[in-house]
């Protein structure tokens, strides 16, 4: 049975050949992919845009619309042409890419940001 790390929320620990495996591991690779480096285009646009490239990274504002309603402060990534949803935790870092920013996420949400 896989346990799940408190930081990332990775699953590790698979007994070999156990069942899942490739359904956990492809869980952590889009994860790793998602938030490692994270930098995002937008944290202030209310309802995902029109036509998003594959990759593309958003902030979630608080009161935002369509399938972003309700997940105000997780990271929004599109995947494989659909979004996918994480909750930031405390001292994660963020490059605010439309405002050249970088914000820390603090248990009060995601800071003004410094400019670097």
């Amino acid at each position: 049975m896989a346990k799940v790390d408190p930081n990332l929320g990775l699953s590790y620990g698979w007994t070999l050949g156990e069942s899942g495996w490739k359904d956990g591991m492809d869980a952590n690779l889009k994860r790793l992919g998602a938030v490692v480096g994270l930098s995002v285009k937008d944290r202030d646009l209310g309802a995902p845009p029109a036509s998003p490239s594959e990759g593309d990274r958003y902030l979630i504002p608080a009161g935002a619309t369509g399938v972003w309603s309700g997940r105000a402060g997780q990271i929004a990534v599109r995947t494989a042409g659909a979004w996918e949803f994480y909750v930031p935790r405390v001292g994660w870092l963020c490059f605010i890419e439309d405002e050249a920013v970088l914000s820390v996420y603090k248990a009060a949400g995601w800071s003004a940001g410094v400019t670097i």
